[in-house]
């Protein structure tokens, strides 16, 4: 069976833990499309980590992990990250990595700084990872995919031209600045050759294979559905699709085949990033929330930056739950909102006086004002409870209402940081 895991929300919503979790049961987990631009912050006996290239599976021995062909791979960025694994004590994992996966290359980074640098005010907040660079070069066709590290050094070379001279042309007369040499690039590129030569595999072949002989399989997204390219809050979007459906195509499998797409939502909301986020909240309400929020706060598990912070909208997280196809949902970060007397939650939208449950389009997002209704606080710590009916009653409420009002099954609710800090729980829908 194959399972997706991926996020209703603007990503950071705890994908990592619930992939680590599952993984125990799965036999190999896959990556399917994103690159080194967030991260999956994982707590567990070998320690604390946070993941940007590699699956949140790769702790297990007994797991496979796969960078699918949707990801874009930034090279020495997974070979230090492995290498970081190693060195804290974590067996080194199973890996294969797509030989059509897309490579990252410096100048692709370069470009996204460059762009950041030239829009100063109204930059779209990147990562500056090179992620929208690289799959505008996929889908340009001027991109490297994996295997064309190992072709002929003619053709190789006469590709490796060809880009320079399209670059070149950005970075001297846009950005005022040096160009790239395709000697160096080819150079490079062996480099790149000789670090990815042990991983590359047709893992679309190997994953059929597996589907076969009834091997459990598990999807793994990065960021979340108000992320998507083309269903999110365009254009303070990642550079791919973040949607379960996408699943299928960065990975290389039959879209029938995704039995259970488990959609993780946060209990509050938070975001990294420019973009519409209706139940944003400022000062220091915010900077309380963010302080307790996460696993150690609210800070980007790649940048470091300090994440907006919200109260949790049930409007985004609906329309959320609606674009994954959630068949159930895994509840995460419930701990942090334990300090609140009341807690309030986005009911709705207020769009030029008229009031929506329905999440519009950028245009209208942007004037759409938070409808907000007053739950009662529990006033207590929950971290590490592990029964359901052990919750305070109100944080029961808390939880059933937005049951309710995403009109998915809540089946997971998480109650701490750590990897066994999870309920499993009966849902009343």
């Amino acid at each position: 069976m194959i399972k997706a895991i991926v996020g209703a929300n603007w990503g950071d919503e705890g994908k990592g833990k619930i992939t680590d979790t599952l993984s125990q049961e799965s036999d190999i987990i896959v990556r399917f499309q994103g690159g080194s631009n967030a991260g999956h912050t994982i707590k567990n006996d070998y320690g604390k980590f946070a993941l940007h290239m590699l699956p949140s599976g790769v702790f297990y021995d007994h797991t496979t992990s796969v960078l699918g062909n949707g990801v874009a791979l930034n090279i020495p960025k997974l070979i230090e990250e492995i290498d970081s694994l190693v060195k804290g004590g974590v067996p080194k994992p199973k890996l294969l990595v797509s030989d059509r996966a897309h490579i990252v290359m410096p100048y692709h980074i370069m470009l996204d700084e460059y762009e950041e640098e030239r829009l100063a005010g109204k930059s779209f907040g990147s990562t500056k990872s090179g992620i929208a660079p690289c799959y505008s070069d996929k889908y340009a066709k001027i991109g490297f995919q994996v295997n064309e590290l190992f072709m002929e050094e003619d053709a190789l070379r006469e590709k490796i031209n060809n880009v320079c001279t399209i670059k070149n042309v950005l970075f001297k007369h846009l950005y005022g600045k040096e160009g790239i040499n395709p000697d160096e690039i080819y150079d490079l590129m062996m480099e790149y050759k000789e670090m990815i030569k042990p991983y590359v595999a047709n893992t679309s072949a190997f994953l059929h294979e597996a589907m076969s002989q009834g091997k459990e399989i598990l999807l793994e997204g990065q960021l979340g559905a108000m992320k998507d390219t083309d269903h999110g809050i365009y254009p303070m979007v990642t550079s791919s699709s973040t949607l379960a459906a996408f699943g299928a195509v960065g990975a290389g499998v039959p879209p029938y085949e995704i039995k259970e797409i488990i959609t993780v939502v946060k209990a509050y909301s938070s975001a990294v990033g420019a973009g519409a986020f209706v139940s944003e909240i400022f000062g220091e309400e915010a900077e309380e929330l963010r302080r307790r929020g996460g696993d150690g706060g609210e800070y980007g598990a790649t940048t470091g930056r300090p994440r907006r912070v919200g109260w949790f909208d049930a409007v985004a997280t609906k329309y959320g739950c609606k674009m994954q196809g959630a068949t159930q949902v895994a509840l995460t970060v419930l701990d942090p909102l334990g300090y609140l007397d009341e807690i309030p939650v986005c009911v709705a939208y207020d769009v030029d006086g008229k009031e929506t449950t329905e999440f519009p389009n950028t245009t209208y997002l942007y004037k759409s004002k938070p409808v907000l209704k007053m739950m009662k606080g529990w006033k207590s710590d929950i971290t590490g409870i592990k029964n359901w009916d052990e919750l305070p009653v109100q944080c029961q409420e808390y939880v059933n209402e937005i049951e309710r009002l995403i009109g998915v099954p809540i089946t997971l609710v998480g109650s701490g940081p750590g990897r066994e800090d999870i309920i499993k729980r009966t849902p009343l829908i």
